[in-house]
């Protein structure tokens, strides 16, 4: 049975479960979130999901939100991406709880203020702390990065895809590759995995907002 991602483009949570899909060769399909124009605030929408927000995941009878859950559960029914060990793991969901509440959780709003806010809206002071946080979890996957390949496992997984899943957009958010040598390297590798692409190629973007 193919797998429905409720998701649009943007979304760089909604594009870690795209990626997780794919690279755990799961049969599933988009279904697109015209979130820009209210979809996600609407009723209908919020009988999938009560926090109004993508990525929501149907698998049969199964609907699953927030990223983390539904990697978690792409990984447990696969048996890919999730650690070779009990110990593996731990280790994995510790750094998704990581870029949950340090990464993506700067990255996401950041991105959001910097470049989807109406400028009139947008506050130098809420961006500039996001940006100090954003860059002190950019340090810490540098740091984490140095002689290894991947963030918590002996090969890629899901806290790859959960880590990266803001950093490949191509708008400003005071991220600079560039600046961050290992974690550039890092996205690289993920990037020239069978299967990979890049988010506006997963999933079809919602901004601007069609007429």
């Amino acid at each position: 049975m193919t797998m429905k991602l409720y998701c649009f483009g943007e979304s760089g949570n909604a594009y870690k479960v795209a990626l997780t899909l794919g690279f755990a060769d799961v049969d599933w399909e988009p279904v697109h979130v015209d979130f820009f124009k209210g979809e996600t605030r609407g009723a209908e929408f919020r009988t999938l999901n009560v926090m109004g927000e993508v990525p929501v995941l149907i698998d049969g009878d199964t609907v699953l939100t927030q990223s983390a859950v539904i990697q978690d559960y792409i990984s447990s029914k696969t048996g890919k991406l999730g650690g070779q060990s009990a110990a593996e793991r731990r280790e994995v969901l510790r750094w998704m709880f990581f870029d949950n509440h340090k990464l993506s959780g700067q990255a996401g709003p950041l991105r959001f203020n910097m470049n989807f806010l109406p400028e009139d809206k947008r506050n130098a002071d809420i961006n500039g702390y996001l940006s100090m946080r954003l860059h002190s979890a950019l340090k810490v996957l540098e740091t984490q990065l140095d002689g290894r390949d991947w963030l918590a496992s002996s090969d890629v997984s899901i806290a790859d895809l959960a880590c990266c899943g803001y950093l490949y957009y191509p708008e400003a958010f005071t991220f600079d590759r560039a600046a961050y040598p290992r974690v550039d390297a890092w996205l690289d590798r993920i990037a020239a995995l069978p299967g990979w692409k890049h988010p506006y190629d997963l999933m079809t973007r919602a901004y601007p907002p069609a007429d």
